[in-house]
């Protein structure tokens, strides 16, 4: 179960860090946001290194459907009824700035970059797209109504963005990381005051940046409560003709459509982690209908931080620690927002103003209602009497028996059958029994 794009990436591999280590800034976690953040930091001349548990990439960014555009469902008619015009333009913007930046950066590069129109697609809510154009061109945005006749199904339309793009996402990867300072299998067990402490190094830092999906310290900022985690399955197929558009469906149980290459990459099988849902064989009894002289060429799962009002958190961790900094709750669009983060948080570190800071503030107001909804899901985790519990918190975990995982709902951790740590923020792997408790079953 490998995305494709691990095939041919060609990523370059480094060292772990062993010993003591001093840098002006630490950045925890080598995915595509730490990554970006390195980049820029190294071109403004900072001193900085990056700290990676695994090997970079082997996380959510490379399992991404790799689609890079400032569409992100119909969220511009949300933002403009609860965030207003301003903090509508604001987003839309910056993730508009996001797309031509990743143009920039790939001009030159062997990367996989195409030019290629968004859709967001409704199946049969044609007065929701209506909307969203409405809402976009009260925001000054050149986006169109349009019809999806390369979807195999019909639709009430979509809403169109032109000149968005898609991407080998680990190409890039390779592209960008060669020469910045990286350290691998190098996994920050514990933070203290300027200090990070791995099995075998400890690494004293003056600013710190925090790019490990989910947040991995629960004394400050309430990310435990302000998120939720939620997976999303891919399978791709061979003889299965050809798309050129990249589509989303605006449902949350829907699915999503790109080509790459002579495959095309179908999405979807949503679920909350540690709940039951559609998964590869939802994905697969829609390909059998819908393309049935198709061959399966690959499968894989990502997982997804999702915030409580629709945007990312991205800015200083906590008031009361003012030299760290977080990028997280990307909500499924982690190629814009990684680009966003990094130019946020570079001009941070460099103590200079960036005018999309107040937007992504994590300080922002809490009191939304999927707060409630996810301080009831742990309460009754919390509860469930089970001897399998989530080191993070000590919530029930599930048996996830598509994955041979168990699964936290609460806040997302993932451990193999054996134990092994698969997603955070759980910090640390934990030991399992090696029967399944029937009553843990998704």
């Amino acid at each position: 179960m490998n995305a494709i794009w691990k095939e041919d990436a060609g990523l370059p591999r480094f060292p772990s860090l062993d010993g003591e280590i001093r840098t002006n800034v630490l950045i925890i976690g080598g995915g595509l946001a730490g990554l970006l953040c390195a980049y820029f930091l190294q071109e403004q001349g900072v001193d900085y290194i990056v700290a990676e548990g695994r090997s970079i990439a082997s996380g959510t960014t490379g399992n991404t459907t790799a689609k890079i555009t400032s569409q992100h469902g119909l969220i511009y008619h949300k933002l403009l009824k609860h965030a207003g015009t301003e903090r509508a333009k604001m987003y839309l913007e910056a993730n508009q700035n996001a797309v031509n930046r990743y143009a920039r950066l790939c001009r030159d590069m062997d990367c996989g970059f195409e030019e290629r129109p968004s859709y967001v697609y409704s199946l049969d809510d044609r007065k929701k797209l209506e909307d969203e154009a409405e809402a976009l061109h009260q925001l000054g945005f050149s986006a169109r109504l349009a019809k999806t006749p390369e979807l195999p199904f019909p639709t009430a339309g979509a809403v169109c963005f032109d000149k968005q793009a898609q991407f080998h996402p680990l190409k890039f990867i390779s592209n960008i990381a060669r020469n910045l300072r990286i350290y691998e299998h190098t996994f920050v067990k514990a933070l203290s005051e300027h200090t990070a402490v791995t099995d075998k190094a400890k690494i004293h830092w003056k600013k710190l940046i925090v790019a490990t999906h989910f947040p991995v310290d629960n004394k400050h900022g309430l990310y435990f409560l302000k998120m939720y985690q939620h997976r999303s399955y891919v399978i791709a197929l061979k003889n299965a003709g050809k798309i050129w558009g990249m589509y989303v469906d605006e449902a949350k149980k829907g699915m999503s459509f790109r080509s790459y290459e002579d495959l095309i990459l179908i999405g979807g099988g949503s679920h909350r982690t540690g709940k039951k849902g559609g998964n590869w064989q939802e994905l697969r009894s829609f390909a059998n209908r819908y393309y049935p002289s198709a061959a399966e060429a690959g499968y894989w799962a990502a997982q997804d931080c999702m915030p409580l009002d629709d945007i990312p958190y991205i800015g200083q961790y906590s008031k009361k620690m003012p030299d760290c900094y977080v990028a997280s709750g990307f909500q499924k669009w982690g190629i814009t927002s990684s680009m966003i983060a990094a130019q946020l948080l570079c001009d941070l570190i460099m103590e200079r103003e960036n005018p999309y800071q107040e937007i992504y503030n994590p300080q922002r107001s809490i009191w939304k209602p999927q707060l409630f909804l996810n301080g009831l899901e742990s309460m009754v985790n919390l509860l469930t009497p089970t001897a399998k519990r989530c080191p993070h918190l000590g919530c029930a975990l599930k048996w996830n028996a598509d994955e041979h995982s168990w699964d936290c709902p609460c806040h997302g951790s993932r451990f193999a059958e054996d134990g092994t740590l698969l997603d955070n923020p759980a910090n640390g792997s934990k030991k399992i029994k090696a029967q399944k408790m029937s009553n843990s079953k998704i």
